[in-house]
Order: C-alpha cells, then structure tokens, then sequence
C-alpha cells in the first residue's frame, strides 16, 4: 500500500468560492478518489487561508473581527466541498490550533538554520486604512512590461515582484498611494538553495509544463530571498525573541499546511506521519497557475532549509486560467458565478464533468452557460445517462429488472480491461481530459452496440440474442461506474448501488439473475432557457 498525499490549495477565507477556484482544485478529487481505488494510503488535505491582510481588510470593511469573517467564510467552503463531493481527509484552517501550533514548531527550527537571516526592508504601509499591505495588496504597474500588476508577480509577463519595485504603487483597497516604513524582518535565503531547486525541477517528469517553464525562469531571473515575518496582528506569532510584535508572513505558514494537516489526518487514522513525509511517498500539489512559485519555489526551499529531510513535491497539477463567458473573472466588480449560488441549482456530477471536460487543464479555458447547457445534455445526459437508463429500463420494463443470461465479448472484455489500465495512466499523469475523453469515446461505441443490436426487435424475433445484448449491456454499465466514480461520484454511488457492486479500480461482473431494485433517471434534462436566463444576470453585472 502506497502512501499519497494530495494538497490541493487553500483559498483565502475572505470571500466567497467562484467557478475558477473549483476548475483549479477539483483534480485533487479526481486523485484522491483514484488512488484510494486502487488501494493506496491517501491523505487529501486542504483548509481555508484565514490570516494575513485579504481576511484582516475584509473584516474592516464590515467592521467585524478577522476570525468572525474567516470562519464565516470556512464554514461556507466547507459546504461547498461538501456538496460538490471533495472527499478530504482533513479540511482545516490556518487559524486552528493544531496548525498554528505545528507552525511554531517548523518556524522555530527553521531560525536556526544557516538559511534565515534578519534585515531591515521598506514595507509597504497605507496610512488610508492604516495597515501594513501584504505584496498582493499593492497595485502599481510592472518595472518589466509596464501593464498593471500587483506586488507580488506580474500576470502579465511573469515576473515575481516586491511591492517596492513598482511604479505608481497604490493600496489595492482604497485606492489611494502608498508610503514605505523600514522595519526588521527575518528573511529565508532561497538563492542558497539554487542548486537544490534547480535539480528538483530537472529531475521530476511529473510537474505540468507551465510549472517547469514558471519555475526555470524564476531561477534564471535570480532567485530572491523571501520574508519569513511580517507587521501584521493577524496571523501566527513569530517564535522568535524581539519579534513579538510580529506574525508569521501568510506565504511562509499555509502552504506549510499540507504538513500540519496530514498530521492531523495521520494521527486521526493511527498512521505514520513520518512515513508520509518519507521518501518512499508520492505527493501530488494542485492549485492555479498563479501559485505556481509558491508550491516549487518556496514550500521546497522552507522544507529544504527546515533541514529535517522532508518529502519534496512529486508532482505539480497546474491549472491554467478560466474567464467567464469570454472576460475575466472579477471578484471586486462581482463578476463571477459564485459556487454558493450554483450547488443549490445544478446537479454536482454535472458540474464536475464539465470543468473536467472542458476545464483549464493544459491552456485556458472560458466557461459560457451555452457550452454547460450542451455539455450536460449532450454529453453527460444525452450519452452516458442514456445508456444506463435505457438498457436498465429495458431489463425493467421486458425481464421482470432480472440480469438475463449473456457472455461479454472478449472483444469487449479486453476492451474494458485496457482502459482501466489507460485511464488509470492518464490520471495518475494528470491528464484528466484524456482520461474522461477514453471512457466517453467507450459510451458512445456502447450506444452504438446497443442500436445496432436493436433489442427492441429481437425481443420478439431473436430472445436469446436480445438476452445476450442486455447482459453485456450490463457488465459495460457496472464497469463505466468503477471508471467514472473519480470524476463523477455522485451518479457511479447510484449505479454501484443498483448493481450492488464495489468502486474498487477491477473489473465488475454482474451475474445473471440478479434483480434490479427500481432505477431512477440518472441526469434530469436542463432546460435550454436557463441559457438566456443566466447570461442576462451576468450582463446586468457589466
């Protein structure tokens, strides 16, 4: 049994969860629920980002406390997750004690490596709201390209940026200019650890190009040291002597949250978390393409500097972009679908299906309710749920729901036995596209056999060739359940149900004579005015 661990990222706590979050997270499900199929140790962690200044300005804005609007916004992503069929092992919060508390210790060894060092640096202040800002809270224009940007990276040509290199530096928040206070911060020297990054890229073949591509141009711009503290009241203290005053930066405390939540999980199971972080494991990060550096670059240098042999990342499942209905999303101008507003409306397998389907996995990607809409009827209902329905209602309807007497083709049954084998492949490979592109391409040749086979005739003209028909109809169902339950788990529980069968990565076999219990309709049909409907709300946001 091999040990995995899957960190999907963490959303900051300050707003509602919108389409883009889910696109770029839900592979991590799709991982998870494969490996665990197969019979791997899976730890599929993740947790809400409640410190630093996005949750602290937000809470000024309403005039509540930072962690009331952080744990407002946890339970709501909670529940969101929840509905959508995120199997995690542990979805935490920074804010939680055992987190903070695993931080303190990390930090504290961290401080005595040769790596950290202090430094008096100009920090971005606006005297406006009257706080420190966080890189991402300076908006200004890019020293490079000359296009607006924030402080930390540019999107628009890449570069990773401080707040000071900017021109015409503002607060992202109220707009107005910004001023710069020297103050004393620790410091963590990644451009020691070139070396180690470099060969860390160079020699895993599991990372998505634009990860490799992200990474080697960091390095080769010259690598930065990083701030390990920050002058903000919310966040975890800095274990430090003099820095009382001080919290733990934002970057360099969630993303060591992979580790202080799969302890969690390890401990909750009576696991060896030691043996998670060996080297024997396979560690899997997914997250958006804008947090690349934060997974290649900073998480390995903390665990590099940490010096306690900590497992490096395996693989980088890295998405690229999604807009909506051709623009950008934008949280600030409200220019978003809101997960919240969507579980409530749509069935969760639909929506999992298509931002697996036709997600930002390799290049990226836009969302239009026309495409959903077709997608989910064409595809989801039209195809896969056809099938199932009509050859089960068949059996229903003619067989009394008993299984008739058959034999799969082995034609068919090696069919099915390679895509467990390419499925399997491509996920583990991150090419999630692929893999539902395979299983869909064996539906719609299923539809085909069963319209050429024309049971509906043979019932009458040929008995025992219709029985052959339904029963591989069947045995193709049972398996489609297996091959579909990491991507939608929702209708795969369904049907494993009415087949009484296991979810385990095998081959099914339904016998012969088995009742079906009564089968329900496994997609509902979308209504194509929901098209219109939903695309006038977006265009009154414009």
């Amino acid at each position: 049994m091999n040990k995995v661990l899957i960190g999907g990222a963490w959303p900051y706590a300050n707003g509602s969860l919108h389409i883009g979050h889910i696109a770029g997270l839900l592979p991590g499900d799709v991982l998870a629920r494969y490996h665990r199929a197969i019979g791997d140790d899976v730890y599929f962690v993740s947790g809400s980002d409640c410190h630093g200044t996005p949750v602290a300005i937000r809470a000024k804005q309403e005039n509540r406390s930072p962690r009331e609007i952080s744990d407002l916004y946890h339970e709501e992503f909670t529940e969101c997750f929840r509905a959508l069929g995120f199997s995690y092992e542990e979805y935490t919060k920074t804010s939680a004690e055992e987190h903070k508390a695993f931080i303190k210790e990390f930090h504290g060894k961290l401080y005595e490596s040769e790596y950290v060092y202090e430094k008096e640096v100009p920090q971005a202040y606006c005297t406006c709201c009257d706080t420190f800002l966080a890189d991402r809270f300076v908006l200004g224009k890019c020293p490079k390209c000359g296009e607006d940007t924030r402080g930390d990276q540019c999107d628009a040509c890449g570069t990773v940026l401080e707040p000071e290199n900017l021109l015409e530096p503002i607060c992202a928040v109220c707009k107005n200019k910004i001023t710069f206070k020297p103050s004393k911060h620790l410091y963590i020297a990644i451009s020691k650890l070139e070396k180690e990054l470099r060969a860390l890229v160079d020699e895993n073949k599991g990372w998505r190009k634009n990860a490799v591509s992200f990474t080697n141009r960091y390095i080769e711009e010259g690598l930065r040291d990083r701030a390990l503290t920050r002058d903000l009241d919310w966040g975890i203290d800095v274990p430090k002597e003099g820095y009382e005053e001080k919290s733990i930066y934002i970057w360099a405390e969630n993303v060591l949250g992979y580790l202080s939540a799969s302890k969690v999980a390890a401990e909750r199971k009576g696991t060896s978390f030691a043996e998670l972080w060996g080297k024997d494991a396979k560690h899997y990060y997914v997250h958006g393409k804008d947090n690349i550096p934060f997974h290649t670059i900073i998480l390995p240098a903390l665990l590099l500097a940490n010096g306690d042999g900590w497992h490096l990342p395996d693989q980088i499942v890295s998405s690229e972009y999604l807009t909506l209905e051709g623009k950008k999303i934008s949280t600030s101008k409200n220019y978003a679908i809101w997960i919240k507003d969507l579980i409530g409306k749509y069935e969760p397998d639909s929506i999992r299906y298509f931002f697996i389907a036709n997600g930002p996995e390799k290049k990226d990607a836009d969302f239009s309710w026309r495409e959903y809409i077709n997608s989910h009827n064409g595809e989801l209902l039209g195809a896969y749920g056809n099938f199932v329905n009509r050859s089960l209602a068949f059996i229903g309807k003619y067989w009394d729901g008993v299984v008739p007497q058959g034999t799969l083709k082995p034609e068919t049954e090696q069919k099915i036995a390679a895509l467990y084998g390419r499925v399997g492949k491509q996920i583990e490979d991150g090419a999630f596209k692929d893999a539902l592109d395979e299983i869909f391409e064996f539906i719609r040749s299923a539809n085909k056999f069963f319209d050429s086979e024309q049971p509906w005739i043979t019932r009458t003209t040929d008995e025992v060739k219709c029985q052959d028909t339904l029963y591989q109809c069947v045995q193709i169902i049972a398996n489609l359940s297996v091959l579909l339950a990491p991507f939608l788990p929702f209708s795969s529980e369904k049907v494993s149900k009415w087949l009484s069968i296991e979810l385990n990565w095998a081959q099914k076999s339904v016998p012969a004579g088995f009742k079906l219990p009564e089968v329900e309709i496994l997609f509902q049909r979308i209504d194509k005015k929901v098209i219109e409907i939903e695309s006038e709300k977006l265009k009154a946001i414009l």
